[in-house]
């Protein structure tokens, strides 16, 4: 067995909502074979993996699996359940996985599901699958799991970036994770809040000096009443030792810009034990000498102005039993799993390094001692949480004094959200005022402060801090995303998308619009590439300029990558019909109509689904389960006021339709006009019924969006095809020829432009310039072929840049071939390239004739035209009366 590639699915996708590595696993030698073929393998992997007899498979109960495992299942689905299990031995929670016959004997696509939060680039997934692949084939008969453990602590959100990540997406937040960073992109456009850990794109980067330098923190603090201790800073050792002298009495050194307690040192009475703790912390510069507070550690976390949450903290210690050694003991406590390397667990691992041999020889220890039962040893001075300290939760204590105090202290830094160290004799009791001989204050303040003490406190009632978090930066009420619609289909969508574009920013809208030849916003192109991708749209939907997003969806980008969104408002579905398959594991058009019916199945509760009407394929999407499983707004458009249109409008519906040459919003009792067909920019006056279809979908869409009905009509008369939709149906003239260039690439599509151009200039007038898309199927190419066939007699065949695999001259072959057999008497000529293939076209077409030019790159062909001196035509209106007569 072994693993082709893989893929990874970053959004929701045709497996789940969630992401998803897909592997291409060959069986090799286990091709045809079952679990049942290999003696003892399900007890080998029972005894390995004890947990798997907890896995359901399809039984939705467990033990589902181990009963397919011993009655006879295949080595890809083994290989599946065994990386899941892996997963969760590494404490990387995941349930989903799927095997699905990938096409070829013994090849098989492998889903398994990742953490939302996993960096799309690890390759955890990956690895995780080929040591389940090293156990089911009995390479390897233990997991090697140690370093993928040690990687995934790596990468894992640490507990406050994971809980604000929770407690967003608890609100219907969007929630993406930057890399492997802990930074937070939260809602979309112009709603995008960045937060970092609990630092947020609002905290101030001058409090976050102030509190970074504690000298300074201390000086501002005293200066507004607030009280702190004694001390000074200390650039040399001999300034230390005089401050100390001052100040008599245990000092605290530590470096003026620490952090996370590092080179902390508490306690201090004498001039050696001063003059050692300024060497160490020295190494990070200047050094903060302040009298030490007697009373208890707490960390006060106050957000937006409010007291969240308290913890008092207790610096790492162990318990002794009276019978193992103080190695043992920590040891044990590290054998917790709540505990871990660095920040990314609850509490931190507990370390017998040299601040804590110091300690212990203080207290008369070495690690090699056996503390009595029930005796306390500390390892630290300090009660940082990340020098392996414990929390217990003291919220509801606190006197309504410290609340103001911290509060004060907040304000005074200029923190959003702070955490204060305060050291007092209890935080229940009242505070005297400043000035008066208390042993207690603030000593220090913590701009993004950490927030697993509170959210998982040792001992005490979790608090929901993440949750005031996200409440700061998104106020009850306040929106948190923009509107949204996503267009799929096979043909029309990008004029769709375009259209949606151009009406939403006749509203007063600064739209960002994904479309397939780049990403546009406000109107202009920031990045040109065939932007119809999760890429693409993460471009639009993190941009806080944006206030409105329209995303053209295609199955490539949602096959690869999956959706580049959660939900959407609207999702527009245009037609349905046969185009890239054998592509990406799509064999048959039902493949291709699962794949696109996702669009429909991620319109929000509430949201609008836009559905042609006329197409059969389009109709049955409203029965799939998922696409029923949300109360969505159904809005139908047609080309003509169905059964199906009549009765979903009797019952309450609305649809927009052309009614007598009209656009028209049915209602129950009501029609609105919108546009007269023949007036609607793009639709040759009338002649081009697919512009009215395109129109239709475009104006449900704005009005499912609230878009008022007297705006839409306005924007679809002032739409201008040629600078909003280039590339699509536009016409141009050159020396006395008329050129249609058009993207139409498949059969549906070839159809639907040669009818228009029948329709205008009439069968025998017709020329066309053909290149397609050398990656379909041969069947596809022909069945284009034919469609090229039917509609022109005069053809003349190029070969795009890129062959997309085919050899050269394969394609322009195939498709003369399938136009011969079809049309015998077709007079077809073979070129290379697009500026020899147009001005062939024009040679054989007359005066007045049509050339309909299919293209590869538009830029490419609009350089070409104007070499041509190719004039527009902007009035098509009396286009007929207007052509000179052969």
């Amino acid at each position: 067995m072994r693993i082709e590639h893989t893929r990874r699915l970053r959004g929701p996708n045709v497996y789940l909502e969630r992401p998803v590595m897909v592997a291409r696993v060959n069986l090799d030698g286990f091709t045809e074979r079952e679990s049942t073929d290999v003696p003892g393998l399900a007890e080998r992997l029972l005894a390995t993996l004890p947990g798997l007899a907890e896995h359901h498979c399809a039984s939705g109960a467990p033990g589902g699996f181990v009963r397919r495992l011993r009655e006879g299942t295949y080595f890809g689905h083994i290989a599946e359940h065994v990386a899941i299990e892996l997963s969760v031995r590494i404490d990387r929670r995941v349930n989903f996985g799927r095997t699905v016959y990938a096409d070829a004997p013994g090849v098989y696509d492998v889903i398994t599901e990742c953490p939302v939060d996993e960096p799309p680039d690890s390759e955890l997934a990956e690895d995780l699958l080929c040591v389940a692949i090293d156990l089911v084939t009995g390479r390897q008969r233990e997991p090697r799991l140690d370093g993928l453990a040690e990687r995934w602590e790596r990468l894992r959100p640490g507990p406050t970036t994971d809980g604000i990540a929770r407690a967003a997406r608890a609100r219907g937040i969007p929630v993406e994770r930057v890399g492997a960073l802990s930074l937070l992109r939260l809602g979309y456009g112009r709603h995008r809040r960045l937060v970092w850990a609990a630092m947020t794109d609002g905290t101030s980067a001058v409090g976050v000096d102030i509190a970074g330098d504690k000298e300074l923190t201390r000086r501002i603090l005293g200066d507004a009443a607030v009280p702190v201790p004694e001390g000074g800073t200390a650039r040399t050792v001999e300034e230390a030792l005089a401050i100390h002298a001052a100040l008599g009495g245990p000092v605290v050194v530590k470096p003026r810009h620490g952090r996370q307690g590092s080179h902390v040192y508490l306690g201090l009475t004498s001039a050696e034990a001063v003059r050692a703790a300024f060497d160490a912390a020295s190494a990070d510069g200047e050094v903060v000498l302040e009298r030490q507070l007697t009373g208890r550690d707490y960390r006060v976390l106050v957000v937006g102005g409010h007291v969240i949450a308290a913890a008092e903290r207790l610096p790492a210690h162990v318990v002794g039993d009276g019978d193992a050694t103080l190695a043992e003991l920590v040891e044990r406590a590290n054998a917790d799993p709540l505990r871990g390397s660095g920040h990314g667990r609850a509490l931190t691992r507990l370390r017998l390094d040299e601040v804590a041999a110091a300690l212990l020889e203080r207290q008369g220890h070495t690690p090699a001692s056996v503390p009595a039962a029930g005796e306390t040893v500390w390892l630290r001075d300090n009660a940082n949480l990340s020098t392996g300290g414990t929390a217990r939760d003291v919220t509801e204590r606190l006197h309504p004094d410290v609340i103001d105090l911290c509060r004060r202290t907040v304000e005074i830094v200029g923190l959003d959200i702070a955490g204060i160290d305060l050291r007092l004799p209890d935080v229940a009791a009242p505070l005297p005022p400043c000035g008066t001989r208390v042993d207690g204050g603030v000593i220090e303040v913590n701009a993004a402060p950490g927030l697993r003490m509170h959210l998982s406190p040792t001992e005490g009632r979790p608090r929901d801090v993440a949750g005031a978090v996200v409440g700061a930066l998104y106020p009850p009420g306040a929106p948190t995303r923009i509107p949204t619609v996503a267009v799929t289909g096979t043909n029309g969508k990008t004029t769709v998308a375009r259209l949606i574009a151009h009406l939403l920013g006749c509203s007063g809208l600064r739209v960002g619009l994904t479309s397939t030849d780049g990403v546009y916003v406000g109107g202009r192109m920031v990045q040109r590439a065939d932007a119809t991708g999760p890429r693409s749209a993460h471009v639009v939907l993190s941009d806080p300029t944006v206030e409105a997003a329209v995303l053209e969806t295609a199955r490539g980008g949602i096959l690869r990558q999956g959706l580049g969104y959660d939900v959407t408002d609207v999702g527009v579905v245009t037609n349905l019909a046969a185009d890239h398959l054998g592509q990406d594991g799509v064999r048959t058009l039902d493949d291709l109509v699962h794949v696109k019916s996702l669009v429909a199945e991620r319109v929000r509760d509430g949201g609008a689904l836009v559905l042609n009407a006329d197409d059969p394929r389009v109709r049955d999407l409203i029965s799939r389960p998922r696409v029923r499983a949300a109360h969505k707004r159904l809005l139908w458009f047609g080309l003509s006021p169905s059964p199906l249109v009549h009765t979903h409008v009797e019952n309450g519906g609305t649809a927009y339709v052309l009614v007598d040459g009209m656009l028209v919003e049915r209602t129950r009792g009501r029609e609105t006009p919108l546009i007269a067909l023949e007036r609607l920019p793009g639709s040759f006056g009338g002649a081009a019924r697919y512009a009215a279809a395109n129109a239709l979908a475009a104006a449900a869409a704005a009005r499912g969006l609230g878009v008022p009905a007297e705006r839409v009509a306005a924007g679809l008369a002032a739409f201008d095809p040629a600078d909003g939709n280039p590339g699509r149906g536009q016409l141009y003239t050159v020396d006395g020829r008329y050129v249609l260039v058009d993207y139409a690439h498949n059969p549906a599509a070839i159809d639907a432009v040669g009818e228009l151009l029948h329709g205008v200039w009439g069968p025998e007038r017709c020329v066309a310039a053909v290149t397609l898309p050398g990656d379909r199927s041969d069947e596809l190419i022909a069945d284009c072929a034919r469609a090229v066939a039917d509609r022109f007699g005069r053809v003349v065949l190029y070969e795009d840049t890129d062959p997309r695999g085919r050899a050269p001259g394969e394609l322009p072959a195939l498709v003369r071939d399938g136009i011969a057999a079809r049309r015998p008497d077709a007079e077809v000529t073979v070129l290379r390239t697009v500026e020899e293939a147009l001005p062939a076209a024009l040679a054989v077409a007359r005066a007045g004739d049509v050339v309909l030019l299919l293209y590869e790159r538009f830029d490419a062909v609009a350089g070409l035209l104007d070499a041509l001196d190719a004039g527009p035509v902007a009035d098509v209106t009396h286009l007929l009366v207007s052509l000179p007569v052969p």
